[in-house]
């Protein structure tokens, strides 16, 4: 069963990330930004 590009117009094109070359891509370090409270903290800022 061969399914025309008309039938698939509900679905998103993904032959472009099918052919995607994952090694081009830069190799980058994570930094976390917002970092959640610890339990410690949460305690501390209901008792003030």
């Amino acid at each position: 069963l061969l399914l025309t590009s008309a039938a698939m117009s509900d679905k998103p094109d993904v032959s472009e990330v099918e052919s995607f070359d994952k090694t081009k891509l830069k190799k980058t370090e994570t930094q976390e930004k917002n970092t959640l409270p610890t339990k410690e903290t949460i305690e501390q800022e209901k008792a003030a």
